[in-house]
């Protein structure tokens, strides 16, 4: 077990502040270059496509942590509006928001459904905006936490990092299939860099800079099986945030809910790699990702790289951003 001394070295060691700028609010999104958002468009052979993203509905993965639920979806109007206020309006509906619908069934052919959605913004698969978490009252590149208010993030928002897309060289690291476990990694030895480096070297892909790396752990086929959001599980390691910032990745995400180890490998603290990598590194994280179909394409054919699309909603002043990630091959 580290020591919080060992962690604020690490962080020491993985920080990006002023790398960029002292504006800057990309982070390692600055990796992604023009000339390697080119070179991923080039990866695309055979035009086929990966939805990456999980369902946004009530048998989520949410309700295992008590501020989070999962989504609401409600209809707003419907078949039975139409019928019921042209049957009986608008008489008894003048100067009400009904007595406008029925202005609009009104002798016509017109109709129309509406819907919306009631959520966490992190309800499914997201990314994590960096000012979604920080430490010692200082968000990423040394900008104040007291600038996240309850009317949103004013520096590090979700909607900052619009700019880069986000698409990139993605790259899926199989952790399931190169540990040889049978559906998922179970509660136990996190994952190591070494391990991601082993990892990539027996699929033959290599890791460079501005790629997005995608690791699978297996969590979201078992939570589809069981039904438990609150299941253990084995993810990155603490550490992995050196591995992350020596090959200089853009962002990573997993199939799991937090991308790291559960179990604090830090004394004294909680999800340790979220305060490296949001906090000090400016790198994004995102959680519940599907990689079944994309694994299984990968696996058949051996290859491991592809183009990857996954842009947040301009949320202003979100901490994280719903998402519906594609792998295009």
């Amino acid at each position: 077990m580290a020591t919080l001394t060992d962690f604020y070295k690490l962080g020491d060691t993985v920080r990006n502040w002023g790398r960029w700028g002292a504006d800057d609010e990309l982070g390692t999104l600055n990796f992604i270059t023009p000339q390697k958002i080119a070179a991923a468009a080039g990866l695309v052979r055979h035009g086929k496509v990966f939805p990456l993203g999980i369902d946004f509905g009530s048998n989520g993965p949410q309700g295992a942590f008590k501020f989070r639920a999962n989504p609401t979806h409600v209809m707003t109007v419907d078949g039975g509006d139409a019928q019921t206020l042209t049957e009986y309006g608008p008489k008894w509906l003048q100067n009400s928001v009904a007595g406008e619908l029925a202005g609009f069934f009104a002798d016509n052919p017109f109709r129309f459904n509406d819907d919306m959605l009631i959520m966490p913004l992190q309800a499914a698969t997201q990314w994590d905006a960096f000012s979604h978490v920080y430490y010692d009252e200082k968000l990423y590149n040394g900008f104040p936490a007291d600038s996240v208010t309850s009317m949103g993030a004013f520096h590090c928002g979700i909607e900052k990092v619009d700019s880069k897309g986000i698409t990139s060289r993605g790259v899926l690291l199989d952790l399931v299939k190169y540990r040889g476990a049978d559906t998922f990694l179970e509660v136990g030895e996190p994952i190591t860099g070494d391990e991601l480096d082993e990892c990539a070297k027996r699929q033959g892909v290599t890791i460079e800079s501005g790629d997005i790396v995608l690791v699978r752990t297996g969590w979201w086929n078992r939570f589809l099986e069981a039904g438990d959001g609150s299941e253990p599980y084995s993810g990155l390691d603490w550490t992995c945030a050196k591995w992350l910032h020596d090959h200089e990745i853009a962002a990573v995400a997993a199939d799991n809910l937090m991308v790291e180890n559960p179990i604090s490998g830090v004394e004294g603290t909680f999800l340790p790699m979220h305060m490296l990598c949001l906090r000090d590194m400016g790198l994004m994280l995102g959680e519940y990702w599907d990689f079944t179909a994309l694994a299984a394409d990968c696996a058949a054919d051996g290859v491991y790289e592809f183009q990857l699309i996954a842009p947040p909603l301009r949320v202003v002043g979100a901490v994280g951003s719903p998402i519906n990630p594609i792998a295009i091959k």
